[in-house]
């Protein structure tokens, strides 16, 4: 008798501390059901915030691609002298026009770019291609800015590389950032474009130069959105600090990364890797 009014006992207990626990976890659910509802309602306010700033972006981009484009034929016909003659310092003047709109043009293309890609429309349009063909319509374009510069910009020949198959546009926009940079911030010496098949099977492009140098601090941050590095030379040459974030997330696109190194005063290396075959991410 005794024995059944103890296990009598136990099960009313262990019945309370079951209730107990039962009340400790539908609170603790209301609380997740509560935490989930918040985060919803923050995830769909920070996605309501990146797609206005994308969409801004893209506005402003597209107001100020039509007066750019008007500014840099006006200056391309005076410059030709389609008018008529040009005195030396009215040359000039037109030259630094025309050099400052190129630099607006550039940079809202970036912009643009952004745009596109935090909205998720960057289109990826792989084909085949072989690289010395990227290689010659990159010298080619660049040839004019060094024809006459201290600085010699050199192609390796992409030798034991094989034909790739992915957006060569996209590709050689990450490329010609590096170029531009690279031509920008070296007074003297070479800039040295090579590629080459690496042991995972992938193709690693390489921009060198001897240029002025980054410092090491500054490294980690070189891919970031809107990051430029405070010095002279730099605070004279503005931009918009988004060609090397476009590069990297260029490259994510192809199923690449990216990277950098640099000595100071002896000079930069940034490169890119790439797979020969894009698969899609």
């Amino acid at each position: 008798m005794a024995d059944s009014q103890d296990l009598q006992q136990q099960l009313v207990l262990r019945e309370a501390e079951f209730a107990s626990l039962q009340a400790e976890l539908d609170e603790t659910n209301r609380g997740v059901l509560a935490l989930y509802s918040e985060l919803d309602e923050k995830s769909a306010a920070l996605n309501q915030a990146l797609e206005l700033k994308s969409r801004f972006l893209s506005y402003m981009s597209h107001e100020f691609r039509t007066p750019l484009t008007s500014i840099t034929s006006l200056t391309n016909m005076l410059l030709s002298r389609l008018d008529g003659p040009l005195s030396t310092e009215q040359e000039r003047q037109v030259q630094f026009i025309r050099g400052s709109v190129l630099e607006l043009t550039e940079m809202v293309n970036d912009l643009l770019d952004l745009a596109k890609v935090e909205a998720g429309r960057i289109k990826i349009s792989p084909e085949w291609f072989e690289m010395v063909d990227l290689f010659s319509a990159l010298r080619g374009m660049f040839k004019p800015i060094v024809s006459n510069s201290t600085v010699s910009l050199i192609f390796d020949e992409p030798k034991g590389v094989p034909r790739l198959y992915t957006d060569d546009q996209k590709l050689s926009q990450i490329l010609r950032n590096y170029i531009s940079n690279a031509l920008k911030f070296t007074s003297e010496g070479e800039v040295r474009v090579s590629a080459q098949l690496t042991s995972a099977g992938e193709v690693e492009f390489a921009v060198n130069d001897t240029g002025i140098g980054i410092a090491p601090e500054h490294l980690s941050t070189l891919f970031a959105d809107f990051v430029q590095i405070d010095t002279r030379l730099q605070r004279r040459l503005r931009g918009t600090g988004l060609g090397l974030s476009l590069a990297r997330k260029f490259a994510e696109l192809l199923g690449g990364k990216v990277g950098a190194g640099s000595q100071l005063g002896v000079g930069s290396r940034f490169w890119v890797v790439i797979p020969v075959h894009y698969q899609g991410v």
